[in-house]
């Protein structure tokens, strides 16, 4: 198991006895509004702490590991994407300057705009794309990363059905095929149904 949870409390949004998240597959959280799955995320890399239980990641308790590290392992995408840098480029770049990796090239970055069906030039002001495009720059920079768990909270969420469908199976089969584990919050039964390898439940 890559996640293992066990009695974990907080606050009165998460209660859950015992879960367990597989590696190498693509696990998709569903459920109602507020039943706490955007928190149950934020907890598996540390940005949340349990007031109860213990979070386990490869059999090692989260309270154990540098929040930091586990970070660069563990990378979340949040519901509303925030920009790291001035332009395209910087932006895609910032998640490799975090990670400590050397930058990427000028064509591993034109792919990887192409992966997520962004078509916008690197020279292009990032605070100038709409909010789906944003949410498609930045699974473009965690692409980069190459992490070994992604953690995405609705990264589709301003996408028509149709782009949706394509961004997400562009981007899965490219960070499956770098090893990654995805865990992921999303409102899409198309999504869910099509590629969750793994679907949790999350009830109020």
């Amino acid at each position: 198991m890559l996640f293992q949870i066990e009695n974990v409390i907080y606050k009165n949004i998460v209660s859950i006895d015992h879960m367990e998240i597989s590696a190498n597959r693509t696990t998709c959280l569903i459920g109602e509004s507020g039943a706490g799955k955007s928190t149950l995320l934020k907890l598996l890399n540390k940005m949340n702490l349990p007031d109860e239980g213990t979070i386990y990641y490869n059999e090692t308790p989260l309270q154990e590991m540098d929040s930091v590290k586990l970070r660069r392992e563990v990378v979340m995408i949040s519901q509303t994407p925030l920009l790291f840098g001035e332009t395209v480029e910087e932006d895609l770049q910032k998640g490799l300057i975090f990670s400590e990796k050397p930058p990427a090239s000028r064509e591993e970055l034109m792919r990887t705009l192409e992966i997520v069906k962004l078509d916008k030039p690197l020279d292009g002001l990032a605070e100038r794309l709409s909010g789906g495009e944003r949410q498609r720059l930045s699974l473009g920079r965690v692409l980069l990363m190459k992490p070994p768990v992604y953690l995405l909270d609705e990264p589709t969420s301003a996408l028509d059905e149709e782009t949706e469908i394509e961004v997400m199976r562009s981007f899965i089969e490219t960070a499956k095929g770098h090893g990654g584990t995805i865990i992921m919050v999303t409102h899409s039964t198309n999504v869910a149904e099509q590629y969750g390898e793994e679907i949790i439940t999350i009830s109020k």
